[in-house]
C-alpha cells in the first residue's frame, strides 16, 4: 500500500504575467475610448479654470521605448504644486493640482494645460525648483513608472534643487528637464536607452 510520499509530483508551471492592457483606458479614460455615460468629461482632463491664479503652461510629451518607437497607448497623471508651492490640501481652491491624459493615438503626443508650480519645501526647509510629478503606465508596463519634470528656464532653481542634487551621474539631469520657456514647454519621456529618463523608486 502505498503512502503520501509516493504519490508523484506535478509541479506547475509559472503563470503568465500580466499587464493592464487596454482597461487601463477603458477604465480611466473611457470617453476617449469612446463609452459614454460613465462621466460627463474623463477625470483629470480640466486643471484650472479662469479664476486660477498662476503662470499658464503648457505641458506637451511623448513616451519613447528602448527601440525609438512611440508609445501610443500611455496614459500619463501629473500632480504638482500650485504657483505658491502648495499642494491641493493647503492651496488654490481653484486648481486641481492633479491631471490625467491619454496620449494621442495617432502622434503618441499627451498635453497638459496647467500652471507653473511654485517651489514646494524639502523636508529639511531647502527650497525644491518648480517640478512636476509624473505617473506613466501603458501596455507592457506592469507598474506605473514615476518621475519628474522640471523646467529649464528655472536654472538657479534647479541648480540648488535637493532631488536633483542626489544624481550622481550628472549627464542624465537632463533626462528631468523640459525645454522651452513662454508659456509651452516639451518633454519626452524615454523608457530605456542611452536617453533613459531617471525614474524614482517610491
Amino acid at each position: 500500500m502505498s503512502g503520501p510520499t509516493d504519490t508523484p509530483l506535478y509541479p506547475f508551471r509559472e503563470s503568465p504575467s500580466q499587464t493592464a492592457g487596454p482597461y487601463v483606458h477603458i477604465g480611466l479614460t473611457p470617453n476617449f475610448c469612446g463609452i459614454q455615460g460613465v462621466y460627463e468629461t474623463d477625470l483629470g482632463i480640466a486643471m484650472v479654470n479662469d479664476k486660477t491664479k498662476g503662470e499658464r503652461i503648457t505641458l506637451e510629451g511623448r513616451v519613447i521605448d528602448g527601440g525609438g518607437n512611440l508609445i501610443k497607448d500611455a496614459l500619463v497623471e501629473i500632480w504638482q504644486a500650485d504657483a505658491d508651492g502648495h499642494y491641493r490640501s493647503r492651496g488654490e481652491p481653484e486648481f486641481s493640482g492633479w491631471g490625467r491624459c491619454p496620449a494621442d493615438a495617432e502622434t503618441g503626443v499627451f498635453r497638459f494645460d496647467t500652471i507653473k508650480p511654485g517651489r514646494v519645501r524639502f523636508p529639511d526647509g531647502r527650497l525644491q525648483a518648480p517640478h512636476i510629478n509624473i505617473w506613466i503606465v501603458a501596455r507592457g508596463i506592469n507598474l506605473g513608472l514615476n518621475t519628474r519634470i522640471y523646467f529649464e528656464d528655472e536654472v538657479e532653481a534647479n541648480a540648488d534643487d535637493p532631488v536633483l542634487g542626489r544624481i550622481e551621474h550628472r549627464d542624465r539631469v537632463t533626462t528631468l528637464v523640459a525645454k522651452g520657456g513662454s508659456g509651452v514647454y516639451t518633454h519626452d519621456i524615454y523608457l530605456q536607452g542611452p536617453q533613459e529618463t531617471v525614474f524614482f523608486d517610491i
